[in-house]
């Protein structure tokens, strides 16, 4: 299936200064980008047809493929000063990259790559800033098997707030901390049908627009995921990610868990501890 990733935003929370125009999904994380860690996500299932939705500080993401370095991440035999890859990320992908404006909302952004899709009636869809372990073949057949136009996952709060309950004479009933109320939140996965088109309107939102009218006429439907899921829509939870990485602690990179029990030698790093 293609993967359409939305990359294109400004990143506020995530800018250094005035002078920083790298957009958020080409933060790094270990020595990788995050909009890389999300496509290698995919080609771990095997989804590796990717249409990028440029728009600020497309030339960062342009320029990283375009000089993509395979020994940074692949094992390697240098012979006569050449390289010998051993293993390779990115040498069966195939990337669109599609300028989709500086102010395009994801609704027009998504609008303005749907040619790009073809005749494929399903295709994934990614803001391409957050982490999961999520089991993604499990996400689309669950979805595959539904009468319905959207598929959207979704993650318990992840807010550390805590919720007070008040009454009538200012008397504190209860205090509940956020992540423990029975609510869900937009996880970034999403798997779709092109139906999704018919709600989307020029300029329009994915989610405030085209879901929510799917939601409206009961053709939207969530896929609950409550194990690893990382936002980074600022420098700290960024931090957090890139610090858990040197820590060998990647339960969001399954392609390593993976490789690691395939060739015998346990879970890996990205199993949880």
């Amino acid at each position: 299936m293609k993967v359409v990733l939305f990359c294109g935003g400004y990143g506020m929370r995530m800018r250094n200064g005035a002078a920083d125009d790298v957009p958020k999904p080409m933060a790094m994380v270990g020595p990788r980008p995050l909009i890389w860690h999300v496509m290698r996500y995919y080609a771990h299932f095997g989804h590796t047809e990717f249409i990028l939705c440029l728009g600020y500080g497309a030339h960062h993401i342009k320029d990283f493929f375009l000089h993509y370095e395979e020994t940074t991440s692949n094992d390697f035999v240098l012979r006569d000063g050449r390289p010998e890859l051993l293993s390779a990320d990115i040498s069966s992908w195939t990337i669109t990259f599609v300028q989709t404006g500086i102010e395009s909302p994801i609704g027009e952004r998504l609008r303005r790559v749907r040619h790009h899709l073809g005749g494929d009636e399903m295709f994934l869809a990614n803001y391409a800033d957050v982490l999961t372990d999520a089991p993604l073949p499990e996400m689309i057949d669950r979805f595959a098997r539904r009468d319905a136009g959207a598929s959207m996952m979704v993650v318990p709060p992840q807010s550390s707030f805590h919720c007070v309950d008040l009454g009538d004479d200012g008397l504190v009933g209860g205090i509940t901390p956020v992540s423990e109320l029975p609510l869900w939140e937009n996880g970034g996965y999403f798997v779709l049908r092109q139906e999704v088109f018919d709600h989307i309107p020029e300029n329009g939102d994915l989610v405030a627009d085209g879901c929510a009218q799917l939601a409206k006429r009961g053709r939207l439907v969530a896929y609950q995921h409550r194990g690893f899921w990382k936002p980074t829509d600022t420098v700290k939870e960024r931090a957090a990610l890139d610090d858990a990485y040197a820590r060998g602690h990647r339960p969001w990179a399954l392609w390593e868990r993976d490789r690691a029990v395939a060739s015998g030698g346990g879970p890996g790093p990205g199993a949880r501890r």
